[in-house]
């Protein structure tokens, strides 16, 4: 829901806010007030282009505000939260032309492209008028209208799953068929490559563990001398360290039964004790260990240089041999099977395309059932609106792909072009006159028809539409009457499942209004502005009431008022 508009030195307004309400708004003034304007300012906030001549004479840049209420809105929250803006149940959309033209673009106050403006506009507003946000005349929505009256969004998330896999089938079977001939090539290097790595075969930081053998080995002699030595000094020689301490600490004991102070320190004599024997045990069953074996020391020597031969080659590290390895292995059993493989993923692409088809089947046969029905609600709801000899078609095509590089799936052994949704090319086609032929919707029809046929397409996607604003610019023209009234009704009708707002000239449109504003033309000074303000309970009925009769308001326009307000 749109809550709150602000527009500031843009043409005639100088600085307006405008508070909507849920249901229906409805704005009027004379021609000229500068309703359109509005419209126009709704137009630039939603993302249409700017131009520097809608800044106010005098001003240095034009800003239009808008303050919505997406609770709910999935898409538009996953559409802020993929471009890391912050987000809450209020979206701010703001965008300022500058003079010097340059056009900023802001969503809770973080600058964004003019793209994503307009992007959030299209998940947000339907705006009918002479303006893009006009979706009907947009042939790819068409497609998404027809699929939310059938409601059958499961299938086709299913076919979207077996769709992707598909994509996904064919991009890799193009990778392998490019990489065919690079890969045939290098199979004999790789072959060579891998019998080398292979004869060494070497272990994970193998190369660190050699290193520290040889270490070890190279220094055996001086490792044995040292160790003997200290074995010696500690444990095995006379007067070794071991027994002078264990002399210490039997003269520390016989201490302590004279003075208790002693007790301390003949149990830290004990612990010393226990350490010399540890290390002593240690020392003779390391030096038991050490092998004099030159041979050794050759074979060790000689590994870690073939290892070491091969991280030169290889990328440097063992690291990086062992996953060269691990890579060229696959592309050479690839190379050694490419056949096979190609096969493999041509049945695989084959099976995927015929499961792809039985959905789009499922899916193409619901919509045109579905077709049926919005032909004939849109013809009896086009009538109610003063369109009596309209005739809709909902045009459902399949065509064959045009070459067999194209994407296509299956269905019943013939071959489709394909998309995300489906097989099927949906466009609306219409007549609004008697004996005409049919023609696309998006180049026939007229401002105003356009607005009553969306008005008629909306009576029946309602509940599941998922835009939750619309706006009516000239959904009056051509209208009076009998026909006006219909098309009041049906407005609201609509407003129980949206917010609309409608300029209109209609009294049978306006008295019908939850909320009413009137846009006024001042003269301030030498220079004209437009105002808007939304009007009272008296107001409302003055206002319709002009409507009927004019400027001058006559009793019976005032009673005609409030009678189509049902105030009566």
């Amino acid at each position: 829901m749109l809550r709150t508009l602000l527009i500031k030195d843009y043409a005639l307004i100088e600085n307006i806010q405008v508070e909507f309400g849920k249901g229906l708004n409805i704005i009027t003034g004379e021609t000229g007030a500068g309703k359109s304007i509005l419209i126009d300012a709704l137009g630039l906030l939603l993302g249409e282009r700017a131009s520097t001549e809608v800044v106010r004479k005098g001003s240095e840049k034009s800003i239009i505000e808008g303050i919505f209420d997406i609770e709910g809105n999935k898409k538009v929250q996953s559409l802020l939260t993929d471009n890391e803006i912050e987000f809450n149940d209020e979206l701010i959309v703001r965008r300022e032309v500058s003079l010097k033209g340059t056009n900023r673009c802001f969503l809770n106050d973080t600058p964004v492209t003019l793209n994503l403006i307009k992007e959030i506009g299209d998940l947000l507003v339907d705006l009918h008028g002479q303006h893009e946000h006009q979706s009907l005349l947009k042939v790819e929505t068409h497609i998404e209208m027809l699929d939310e009256v059938a409601n059958h969004f499961e299938n086709i998330e299913s076919y979207q799953t077996k769709f992707s896999k598909l994509n996904n089938l064919l991009r890799e079977l193009k990778e392998l068929l490019k990489k065919e001939n690079e890969i045939k090539e290098k199979k004999d290097l790789y072959e060579f490559q891998i019998k080398e790595i292979d004869e060494i075969s070497p272990d994970p930081d193998e190369d660190i563990k050699l290193e520290n053998e040889l270490k070890i080995l190279e220094n055996s002699e001086k490792l044995l001398k040292s160790a003997s030595e200290i074995y010696g000094s500690i444990y095995e020689n006379e007067d070794s360290i071991l027994d002078r301490f264990s002399e210490i600490k039997n003269k520390l004991n016989e201490l302590s039964k004279i003075d208790q102070s002693f007790l301390e320190k003949v149990n830290e004599s004990e612990s010393i004790i226990a350490i010399l024997n540890d290390v002593s045990t240690f020392v003779r069953t390391y030096k038991d260990r050490i092998d004099l074996d030159p041979e050794s020391v050759e074979k060790s020597r000689f590994r870690l240089g073939s290892i070491n031969l091969l991280k030169k080659k290889y990328g440097g590290s063992l690291k990086s041999v062992i996953e060269h390895r691990g890579k060229i292995g696959k592309e050479f059993e690839l190379a050694k099977n490419f056949s096979g493989k190609i096969s493999e993923l041509n049945r695989e692409i084959e099976s995927t395309r015929k499961e792809c088809g039985i959905l789009a089947k499922k899916i193409s046969a619901n919509r045109k059932l579905v077709s049926k029905k919005v032909k004939k609600e849109v013809e009896e709801s086009l009538k109610n609106l003063g369109i009596a000899d309209s005739n809709f078609e909902v045009r459902i095509e399949n065509q064959s792909p045009d070459s067999p590089e194209e994407n296509y799936i299956i269905v019943d052994n013939k071959n489709f072009r394909c998309d995300p949704n489906g097989y099927d090319k949906i466009e609306f086609f219409i007549s609004t006159n008697i004996g005409e032929d049919t023609k696309p919707l998006v180049k026939v029809a007229s401002g105003g028809e356009v607005s009553r046929i969306m008005l008629a397409l909306k009576s029946i996607l309602a509940k599941s539409d998922k835009l939750p604003i619309l706006i009516f610019d000239e959904i009056d023209t051509g209208v009076s009457g009998r026909i006006a009234q219909k098309v009041g009704h049906a407005l609201k009708s609509l407003a129980s499942f949206h917010q609309i707002i409608a300029i209109t000239h209609l009294p049978q449109i306006a008295g019908l209004s939850d909320y009413h504003f009137a846009v006024e033309k001042r003269k301030m000074g030498d220079r004209v502005v437009s105002f808007i303000r939304m009007l009272k309970n008296e107001e409302r009925v003055n206002e319709v009431a002009k409507l009927i009769s004019g400027e001058k308001i006559t009793e019976a326009a005032l009673n005609g008022a409030k009678e189509l307000m049902n105030l009566n």
